[in-house]
């Protein structure tokens, strides 16, 4: 037995660095087709080794979970961005934030927030027009924001303050493009990239402080959480006392930090981290699968006649789109192959041994959606969209790490719910009402935090 995994030979500067850099999709794909279960790369200052087995992915997201934990990759710019939110923190903090979060995250809560979406769905759907064209992408970004904001923060965001968002998102996903030569140059040089990466994180911050300005003073106040009474009867985090409270993330974080136990940079981390985490991915869900039905029309007929029986009887409830069986196939199907979150990393806290090789602690671990997702072992034609391999037995001849664009185990995504009951309602009024055309080229993607179109996705409105 080999004690190193195979890997591609890289170059004696960036090693694999401008081979994952020029095209990290491809390359990743044909590492696993080449070396098989663990691949060893040379991506920057320590070993990488990409996991492609679902048994072995399960074993450090879900079995071993405890022997892994977020890496550190020398590159300051996601702590300056993220902090020790969510996404970010590890050990005892994660514990601390993930427990203050639940509560806004409880499955009667989320679904008290449907008509919190429908509401933002049906005002901006008043402003399209039968034949124009529109970037699906830029469209159910500004969708999702406006409805995180209302949902978590218990708060609305005016329309500058959205547009203000998304343009500052271009610079911020371009820091975290791959660049082989970013190890080379520290974040403090004033390179154009980093200067623009800072004055965006300071205009996003400038958003978030305006927001929770805003609410200031009306953080135990139950009629500022959209869910309604629903919302405030979830049991809140230890320390919240009893009565009824608006379980709203940001009243949460604001009566926490009166407590003693958040700070105002524990706040700004996490409202950072929702703002961004929660709509971006919603919003590429939805792009992609708009892009799929308009290229598969039997598919999108099907997801309409599902659409028009949810909204039969008015605005769709989370009971209507929970009948909409096709449509969550559909869902699945659309990120399988273009999951949102395209990569993982994990760091082993001691040497541990995957797929027959031993692995030093101290190494990043990347479990990629991409790869495992298009994979021949695990799904037949696997670049063709077909939505029916998500029937209950075709899906139950798999492994089950054999799709996870929602991660899994203990730091599986806590806006799963969230997420999936705001694409089912944004599908039933959109493809109720309309017919959406691609009109676009082949779509090319890049990758930065998630994976993004390279390029407009234009789209045709058709009343139907």
């Amino acid at each position: 037995m080999s004690v190193t995994p195979p890997g591609p030979l890289g170059d004696p500067l960036f090693g694999n660095g401008r081979q994952f850099a020029d095209d990290p999709f491809d390359f990743l794909r044909a590492c696993a087709d080449s070396y098989g279960d663990v691949v060893r790369l040379d991506l920057g200052p320590r070993e990488t080794y990409l996991l492609t087995n679902p048994a072995d992915i399960e074993r450090v997201l879900v079995a071993d979970a405890e022997r892994y934990r977020k890496p550190q990759f020398g590159d300051d710019a996601m702590d300056t961005l993220l902090g020790d939110g969510l996404l970010m923190s590890d050990g005892d903090t994660w514990q601390r934030q993930r427990k203050l979060a639940n509560p806004s995250f409880h499955n009667r809560r989320i679904g008290a927030l449907d008509g919190t979406m429908v509401e933002h769905t049906e005002s901006q759907l008043a402003d399209w027009r039968d034949g124009e064209v529109v970037d699906i992408q830029l469209e159910v970004a500004r969708l999702t924001v406006k409805i995180i904001v209302s949902a978590m923060f218990g708060a609305d965001i005016t329309d500058e303050e959205v547009k203000t968002v998304q343009e500052n998102l271009e610079p911020l996903g371009a820091r975290f493009e791959p660049d082989p030569r970013r190890f080379l140059i520290p974040n403090w040089v004033p390179t154009r990239e980093n200067r623009e990466f800072d004055a965006a994180i300071d205009t996003l911050e400038s958003v978030i402080d305006g927001i929770v300005d805003r609410r200031r003073g009306t953080e135990r106040d139950p009629s500022v959480d959209p869910a309604g009474s629903e919302g405030v009867a979830v049991p809140g985090p230890a320390g919240d006392g009893d009565g009824d409270l608006p379980m709203d993330l940001l009243s949460v974080l604001l009566r926490a930090r009166d407590r003693g136990e958040q700070t105002d940079e524990n706040l700004r981390d996490e409202l950072v981290t929702m703002l961004l985490a929660g709509h971006d991915t919603t919003a590429l869900a939805l792009t992609y699968t708009f892009y799929l039905l308009s290229n598969h029309p039997e598919a999108r007929r099907e997801v309409e006649r599902e659409a028009e029986a949810a909204t039969a009887d008015g605005p769709p409830t989370a009971a209507d789109v929970r009948d909409m069986a096709y449509t969550e196939r559909v869902l699945n199907e659309s990120m399988r192959l273009y999951p949102p979150v395209y990569t993982l990393f994990r760091e082993p806290k001691l040497d541990v041994k995957l797929g027959g090789y031993r692995i030093p602690e101290g190494s990043a671990l990347m479990v990629s959606q991409w790869v495992v997702h298009r994979s021949e072992r695990w799904y037949d034609n696997p670049d063709t969209f077909d939505p029916d391999r998500w029937a209950p037995q075709r899906r139950s001849e798999r492994p089950r790490f054999a799709f996870f664009p929602f991660g899994g185990g203990p730091r599986h995504c806590i806006g799963k719910a969230f997420s999936l009951l705001e694409a089912k309602i944004i599908l039933a009024e959109i493809c109720s009402r309309y017919e959406l055309g691609y009109e676009g080229p082949d779509l090319s993607l890049r990758g930065s935090l998630t994976m993004h179109p390279n390029h407009p996705v234009p789209m045709r409105i058709r009343e139907r």
